[in-house]
C-alpha cells in the first residue's frame, strides 16, 4: 500500500531543503538487479514515499560487478501489477538495437498496462548496448538524426491506423498497432550536450538529464521545451561515508569516466579497463548515514529547474536505504 505524503509548505532557506517543490522518484537499476528484485524494490519505493519510477534499459551492464541486465519491457509489465506508480524508461535507445516500430508497440502496451502512467524516455544510446547485432556505431550527429526519425516513426504508429514510413534510416510498411492507450505516449528526450538539448526542446514532451545543470534546463526551455524536466542521481547509503564510497567505487567506477567514453566503448570489459584510470576520490555522490548530502543534491536539481528528481541506491543495502529515506529524508521534503 502506497504511503501518501502530506505536502506542507517549507521554508526555502532552511539548510538542506529544496527551494522549489519537486516530485521524488526512485531509479530502478537493471544493471544491478534481476527482475524479481526490481519489482521488490519498486514496492519498497512505493511504501517509502516515492511517487514515480525510472528504470534503465540496457542489454549489458557497464561492468561485470554490476552483474545483471533483464529485458526492461518484461519488468515493466510486472511493475504494472505490483505498484501504482508511473514509470519512465531512463533511457531507451529507439534507433539501432530495436527498430522504432517495435518499440512503438512495446511503449503502447506499457502505457496500457500502466493505465496511462508510462513515459518513453529516449536517447541516442551507447555502443555498449547497441553494437550487439554488428551494426556500425554512428557518429554523434548521425545518432541524433536517427533518434529524431525514430521518434517520428513511433508517434506516427501511435496515431493509429495502418501506417507506412520511408525515411533516411527507417522503413515501415503497412504497420498498425492495435493495442493503444487512450492518449499518446509522452516521449521525453535525454540530452547532455547543446545539439541534443536543442533536439529535446524541439521534439520532446519532456527532458531527461543526470546533471543538475541549470544551463541545460534553460537551453531546453529556450529550444521550445515545455514539458517536465526529469533529473536523477546515484547515492550509496551505508553505515559510514567511507563504506558507501567503497561500494560505489567497486560497483560504479564508470561514473567517473569523462567525455564520450560511455557512448563509444562497446563491451563491459572495456569499461572495466577504462575504469582503472578512475580513482576513488573522483566519485562525487551522497554516501553514508547523514541525510544532509542527499537533501543537498535534491536541492541542486530543484534549483536548476528540474520538476522530477530520481534517486538510485548503489549496492545491496536496498532495505536500509528505503528505511533511511522514509524516516530521515522524506519527512524533510
Amino acid at each position: 500500500m502506497t504511503l501518501v505524503r502530506q505536502r506542507t509548505p517549507v521554508d526555502p532557506v532552511r539548510r538542506g531543503y529544496p527551494r522549489r517543490m519537486v516530485s521524488m522518484g526512485y531509479f530502478l537499476s537493471c544493471e544491478e538487479s534481476g527482475p524479481r528484485e526490481l519489482v521488490r524494490q519498486a514496492k519498497l519505493a512505493a511504501n517509502s514515499g516515492f511517487e514515480r519510477l525510472w528504470i534503465s534499459d540496457h542489454y549489458h551492464p557497464w561492468n561485470d560487478e554490476q552483474g545483471q541486465s533483464p529485458f526492461v519491457w518484461s519488468v515493466i509489465g510486472a511493475l504494472s501489477e505490483a505498484v501504482d506508480l508511473p514509470v519512465t524508461t531512463a533511457v531507451t535507445c529507439p534507433s539501432v538495437r530495436i527498430h522504432p516500430a517495435v518499440l512503438a508497440q512495446a511503449a503502447a502496451t506499457a502505457a496500457v498496462q500502466l493505465d496511462g502512467g508510462f513515459v518513453l524516455g529516449v536517447g541516442s544510446g551507447e555502443a555498449l548496448n547497441e553494437h550487439i547485432l554488428g551494426d556500425p556505431w554512428p557518429s554523434a550527429d548521425v545518432r541524433l538524426a536517427m533518434l529524431e526519425e525514430a521518434v517520428e516513426v513511433i508517434r506516427l504508429l501511435h496515431g493509429g491506423g495502418s501506417r507506412s514510413h520511408h525515411g533516411k534510416y527507417y522503413t515501415v510498411e503497412n504497420a498498425r498497432i492495435y493495442t493503444l492507450p487512450d492518449e499518446p505516449v509522452p516521449i521525453y528526450v535525454s540530452a547532455f550536450g547543446p545539439k541534443a538539448v536543442e533536439l529535446a526542446g524541439r521534439i520532446g514532451d519532456g527532458f531527461v538529464c543526470v546533471m543538475p545543470d541549470a544551463d541545460l534546463v534553460k537551453a531546453y526551455r529556450e529550444a521550445g521545451g515545455k514539458g517536465p524536466a526529469q533529473g536523477g542521481f546515484k547515492v550509496c547509503h551505508a553505515p559510514t561515508v567511507e563504506e558507501g564510497l567503497d561500494t560505489a567505487y567497486r560497483v560504479w567506477p564508470n561514473e567517473g569516466l569523462p567525455g564520450e567514453l560511455a557512448q563509444v566503448l562497446p563491451q563491459p570489459k572495456h569499461f572495466e579497463q577504462a575504469s582503472t584510470l578512475v580513482t576513488r576520490d573522483m566519485l562525487s555522490l551522497p554516501t553514508g548515514p547523514d541525510p544532509e548530502p542527499y537533501l543537498t543534491q535534491v536541492r541542486a536539481f530543484a534549483d536548476a529547474g528540474f520538476d522530477e528528481v530520481y534517486v538510485a541506491q548503489i549496492g545491496p543495502r536496498q532495505d536500509e536505504f528505503f528505511r533511511f529515506w522514509r524516516e530521515e529524508v522524506a519527512p524533510r521534503l
